[in-house]
């Protein structure tokens, strides 16, 4: 998502009123998602799934309810970001 708030950002600041509001559309149900659990519980598992980072946390840290899982994922796609395939 930093491409994709960058973007938001930019348009912005460059007066783009229509550009910003429709990349923050994008990205609104991700922020919200984003917070189903304890933050950095869901980014933690958003990154995971990204493959940008591995499954190991520490405690007091726990993992995403596997509930939350499948909207973490919609909103991450919602917000266009490219997924890998899921192992």
């Amino acid at each position: 998502a930093p491409e994709q708030m960058a973007r938001m950002c930019a348009a912005a600041l460059a007066g783009d009123e229509a550009a910003a509001t429709a990349a923050d559309e994008k990205l609104a149900g991700l922020h919200e998602n984003l917070f189903l659990q304890a933050n950095p519980i869901p980014v933690k598992w958003a990154l995971q799934r990204m493959q940008l980072i591995g499954s190991h946390i520490r405690l007091p840290m726990v993992v995403l309810d596997t509930a939350y899982h499948e909207k973490v994922e919609q909103a991450l796609r919602a917000a266009e970001i490219t997924l890998p395939e899921a192992a």
